[in-house]
């Protein structure tokens, strides 16, 4: 078996891959099609998701929310060299999708969703003057896009001190751990 990256393999890329595809197939439907056990299936997306490289979530369009949702970037410009201590504040933020330490003009993008222009108001003015360090920001409104998905925006998405880290671009896990048995 050819391993692709430390610790997922061939068989470990096409679970990912079937997950992708639809995230609430069933063990058994999967092990069906890739001629494995459904406790493999059950095994190596358990061990996948403990090692932080898969993780189950619901989201939706962002522009076909129902609300006036606003998704934006906002390019940040740091003070100091200190994008770890930065970015896990901002990701701690309200609306945040992801942080993102770039390469060019900026030092961090940062992706937010927010319900509405007050909520971006008071992320861009309140929310960010509370984190310091921060030189200069310039913030892009999406207008449209393809193939974007992203979390409903809520006020009681912080993580919780027994939840994975979050992984840049994805929302909190749905699934209780260790969820990956027959959905139907």
């Amino acid at each position: 078996m050819k391993i692709l990256h430390k610790g997922l393999d061939d068989l470990d890329r096409k679970i990912i891959f079937e997950f992708q595809k639809d995230g609430r197939k069933s063990s058994k439907d999967l092990a069906r099609k890739l001629k494995v056990s459904d406790g493999t299936i059950r095994f190596r997306a358990n061990r996948l998701t403990k090692q932080n490289i898969l993780r189950f979530s619901a989201s939706i369009n962002p522009f076909s929310f129902s609300g006036d949702g606003i998704l934006a970037y906002v390019g940040m410009e740091l003070e100091k060299r200190t994008h770890t201590i930065t970015m896990k504040k901002i990701s701690q933020l309200e609306g945040v999708v992801s942080v993102c330490n770039v390469s060019g003009r900026y030092d961090l993008l940062v992706e937010i969703f927010l319900e509405s222009r007050q909520d971006l108001n008071r992320f861009l003015i309140d929310s960010l003057s509370g984190v310091g360090g921060i030189n200069r920001t310039e913030t892009f409104i999406v207008l449209d896009a393809m193939n974007k998905w992203v979390e409903l925006p809520s006020s009681d998405r912080r993580p919780s001190e027994t939840s994975p880290p979050p992984h840049p671009g994805k929302g909190q896990g749905r699934r209780a751990k260790g969820d990956f048995g027959d959905h139907s």
